[in-house]
């Protein structure tokens, strides 16, 4: 089975169990990888998170169930994974833009998010860079922070902002950003902004080091203006290259964003030159 039938795998299993208690990994095992990867992949794919998607379509239903039916709400709220009904009425409100009331005694307008059809279709026919490097274990050093799935693509610039307002920022440059999920079945992931480790320097406080293992990598420059130079690659890579090699799959559940010094190019981050990396740890299928 291919990788877009393994996405249409698990997409039929959210929709047939939508009602049910749904986790991430459930999910995952349906397209046979491993959350860390499941998750990447998706929201690449499809422009939004797994989490996202399970509670757009409950709201979707719960709508539709409300203008249909003569269903109490809190039975509704119950049915689609809600414990109180003031859970629900926030959760609809913020998605439907009216309240569960409204609808019910005014007709009021609410909102459709349609389950997801995966489809081929011809795409691609551009040439993407990447080499494959075999790496010895390597030890970095920076500061690190645990990160549900669910959020993270907000949450990681935060934390970086946060961290070089701190008197702190001149310890670790920020070399690296790097996705940790050594376990692969969890659904949150330690992400450190990381420089490589000298041994030769006393480790400034409130820094760790971590060992990243001796894997095959596959290494994708990125050249341009940051972060659109970085989004774009990492989004062929899950959605062209990964489903489409042949040869290569992933190993492991790390994922190293590598930046050069932006004191090297003109308009720094920003320069349509700025060259970047992504490295994905791959094994031979």
């Amino acid at each position: 089975m291919g990788w877009i039938e393994e996405i249409s795998e698990a997409v039929s299993y959210i929709e047939e169990n939508i009602t049910e208690e749904i986790t991430v990994n459930d999910v995952a095992k349906k397209a046979f990888m491993s959350p860390f990867y499941f998750q990447k992949g998706f929201s690449m794919l499809c422009g939004f998170t797994v989490g996202e998607y399970i509670r757009k379509r409950r709201l979707t239903l719960a709508g539709s169930e409300l203008v249909s039916t003569d269903n109490k709400i809190i039975d509704i709220a119950i049915k689609y994974g809600y414990d109180s009904p003031d859970s629900f009425t926030k959760a609809f409100t913020r998605f439907h833009g009216v309240t569960p009331t409204s609808v019910r005694k005014d007709g009021a307008m609410i909102k459709s998010f349609a389950p997801l059809k995966i489809k081929f279709s011809l795409e691609g026919g551009y040439v993407m860079d990447y080499k494959i490097v075999e790496k010895d274990s390597f030890v970095v050093m920076g500061v690190s922070k645990m990160f549900k799935y669910e959020g993270a693509a907000a949450e990681i610039p935060k934390f970086w902002s946060e961290y070089y307002q701190e008197e702190k920022k001149n310890q670790v440059c920020g070399m690296y950003g790097i996705c940790i999920d050594e376990s692969m079945g969890s659904d949150e992931f330690e992400y450190m902004i990381a420089d490589s480790f000298n041994k030769a320097k006393d480790l400034p406080e409130g820094v760790i080091t971590k060992t990243i293992p001796k894997y095959t990598w596959a290494i994708f420059p990125c050249k341009g203006a940051m972060p659109k130079s970085l989004q774009d690659v990492n989004n062929k890579i899950y959605s062209e290259w990964l489903p489409n090699c042949r040869d290569y799959e992933i190993a492991a559940g790390f994922n190293i964003e590598m930046y050069t010094d932006s004191a090297d190019y003109s308009n720094g981050v920003k320069d349509e030159n700025y060259y970047s990396e992504i490295w994905i740890p791959v094994k031979k299928k």
